[in-house]
């Protein structure tokens, strides 16, 4: 990296390196709302939870974890401290790889995003501060993305002599116009949360103070549903995208027909049948 490509990265709003010592755990994983939801928290704060190799390989065991665990409804992710969701890959980091070890980095990043788009579960981005890069990336790689009124979104890599490689130029136009899309990704300037929530990308705003527990509203609304038809309509929606219109019909109607002879179908007519809360089961894989 050179002088110059400093100087643009403190413009976007990037820290240059400090001294502080490494979180022991460099991602946090809690359980809420009686074990149904989880939120996983990027903590490297004093970096603005740039992503290292460590912290991609967390990330990765954090995920899985949650895949294997039945009673996990609905994951928020999101950035510890007051400044960033995520600024992406620590380039502070990179600065000192070998060609070999860049590629073996990109290795793990890759595998970060493939788990993170293969999840089961409902996932939400709650997002404050600073998106950047690979940590813009995996805010659209969530089902949806929830934000603080302060937050930004940019794909800076081009910035740096890179072209994004973590799934913004197959994902940003699917969420944004395609010609803002290709604006972000070849100018590397961000916008801003209101314009974003303009366009389509982040579903709600919220003032910083009030995002978690907006998006713990959300979340817990989620899990209060049938997690198999959840699961099942997130699949449909996932897997009939860009699909001819028979092909994703027959993939909903196989999600659907499973509902219909699920016990969820019954207890949730039943309980409405009774006028009170539905009891659902935890899927069994």
């Amino acid at each position: 990296m050179t002088q110059n490509d400093d100087t643009r990265m403190q413009r976007l709003g990037y820290r240059t390196p400090a001294d502080a010592r490494e979180p022991g755990q460099l991602v946090l994983l809690e359980y809420v709302s009686d074990g149904h939801v989880a939120i996983i928290t990027l903590n490297r704060p004093h970096a603005d939870n740039a992503i290292t190799t460590e912290l991609a390989a967390s990330l990765i065991d954090v995920l899985e974890t949650i895949a294997a665990r039945a009673s996990v409804r609905v994951a928020i992710l999101t950035g510890a401290g007051d400044r960033a969701f995520s600024v992406g890959g620590d380039l502070w980091q990179r600065k000192s790889m070998t060609k070999e070890q860049w590629l073996r980095q990109r290795q793990v990043f890759d595998r970060v995003l493939y788990t993170l788009r293969q999840l089961r579960r409902p996932i939400i981005a709650a997002v404050h501060g600073m998106a950047y890069g690979g940590g813009c990336e995996m805010a659209i790689s969530t089902d949806f993305i929830i934000a603080s009124d302060d937050a930004v979104f940019g794909q800076p890599e081009a910035m740096v002599g890179l072209s994004a490689g973590g799934g913004s130029p197959i994902f940003l136009p699917r969420v944004l116009p395609p010609g803002m899309a290709l604006q972000l990704l070849m100018t590397g300037e961000p916008i801003t949360a209101h314009e974003a929530h303009r366009l389509g990308m982040v579903n709600e705003l919220h003032p910083r103070a009030e995002l978690m527990n907006a998006v713990l509203r959300i979340a817990e609304k989620i899990a209060s549903n049938s997690p198999t038809a959840v699961q099942a309509v997130k699949r449909a929606v996932l897997m009939g995208e860009g699909e001819p219109i028979e092909q994703a019909a027959a993939i909903m109607m196989e999600a659907h027909w499973r509902s219909v002879v699920h016990q969820d179908r019954v207890e949730g007519s039943r309980a409405f049948m009774e006028g009170r809360e539905p009891v659902f089961v935890d899927p069994d894989f």
